[in-house]
């Protein structure tokens, strides 16, 4: 019996390793050094540790600082301990490492299309028992269930205004979308084709986190990962041409899933090309999973992070869905490699298990 050609969807937990960080990261294996050490194997090893910094900030367009970290998780947490904030005010849309990192925050509101209402903003900024304190907003650029994308523009702008601090966590935008005018900002390297384990925190000015020593210029302890810091550069600058292609798949899969009786999540929304979450009404998501498992396909239930335990989303209850409409979705999330034949056969098998239960619902009436 042949084996079954599997059918990669799931990118928005983690991409497949680019070809060009592949080689980037073999060549910092063989510059295995020590970056901090003075003698001259460790310098070479700086040079090109700095290198690949300053290529990044090219890529990124970003003009302020990096430090290295294991990821984006440790990237938010960094964040919520040390930045130089008196009080934190998160969106209920974000990741759950965010909501982890900012238990006990003042907490924004969104509209029934999952978008932050601005005058929540200007109220949790302007609260009374606020004082004089400085706040730090924190809110997700392109959320990683659905695929909105936040008017981080506006939303950054009202922050400035008050005097605040905005966080932006773009680890589903980095690279795929030019970044937000934000004070902090958080990347994963494996979001876009870079080796899992490493991430970065992008300040814009360090004065507004406390340093610990050690390495990065004293705010994060470590020898430095030279090679995946290596290929993490090398796949912020490979060609992201495939974004045009990724934005006609998505569009076949809106308009043939619409059509089939199914729903859009976050519809009337701006959305990023590469993520969507598609509700199958009736069918619950974890017996979706399942089939489109057997069917060699790989798609998840609300982020892969927390779809271990399959509880409601909290990004869709935060959009004002029910718990049992929520626990019908599904992500589908786009790559560089996804071709308009992996879509057709996506479709066929949710057109045929939706049939399905239709009719098995329909025998049991």
């Amino acid at each position: 019996m042949p084996k079954l050609e599997r059918i990669y969807l799931d990118h928005a937990a983690s991409a497949p390793i680019h070809s060009a960080a592949k080689m980037a990261f073999m060549e910092g294996m063989d510059r295995w050094a020590n970056p901090s050490s003075p003698h001259l194997d460790g310098r070479d090893a700086r040079a090109l540790m700095e290198n690949a910094r300053t290529r990044m900030k090219e890529a990124l367009n970003w003009d302020g600082d990096i430090i290295i970290t294991g990821g984006a998780s440790e990237a938010i947490n960094m964040v919520f301990n040390r930045a130089k904030v008196d009080r934190y005010i998160v969106s209920p849309m974000e990741h759950d490492a965010v909501l982890r990192a900012g238990k006990g925050s003042a907490v924004l509101a969104v509209d029934l299309d999952g978008n932050i209402v601005a005058e929540s903003v200007k109220r949790a900024l302007a609260s009374e028992a606020a004082g004089e304190s400085k706040a730090l907003v924190a809110v997700q650029s392109v959320n990683n269930e659905t695929g909105l994308v936040q008017d981080l523009d506006r939303i950054g702008s009202i922050v400035r205004d008050t005097g605040g601090v905005f966080f932006a966590d773009c680890a589903q935008s980095a690279g795929k979308i030019p970044l937000p005018d934000a004070d902090f900002i958080s990347i994963s390297g494996h979001k876009f084709g870079g080796p899992p384990g490493v991430g970065a925190l992008l300040v814009r000015d360090l004065a507004l986190i406390e340093a610990t020593g050690g390495q990065e210029k004293g705010y994060r302890t470590g020898t430095e990962n030279l090679p995946a810091v290596l290929s993490m550069a090398a796949a912020l600058e490979t060609s992201k041409s495939w974004l045009e292609r990724a934005a006609d798949l998505r569009g076949h899969l809106d308009k043939a899933i619409k059509a089939a009786g199914g729903e859009i999540v976050a519809e009337h929304s701006k959305r990023i090309e590469t993520i969507s979450g598609y509700r199958m009404p009736g069918v619950a998501a974890s017996a979706q999973l399942i089939q489109f498992d057997m069917a060699g396909i790989s798609v998840s239930a609300g982020s892969a992070c927390s779809s271990g335990t399959l509880k409601a989303s909290h990004v869709l209850t935060a959009m004002g869905w029910d718990e049992k409409a929520a626990g019908e979705v599904v992500r589908v999330s786009i790559g560089p490699e996804t071709s308009r034949a992996h879509i057709y056969r996506f479709l066929e098998v949710w057109q045929s298990m939706f049939a399905r239960a239709k009719q098995n619902a329909g025998a049991a009436a």
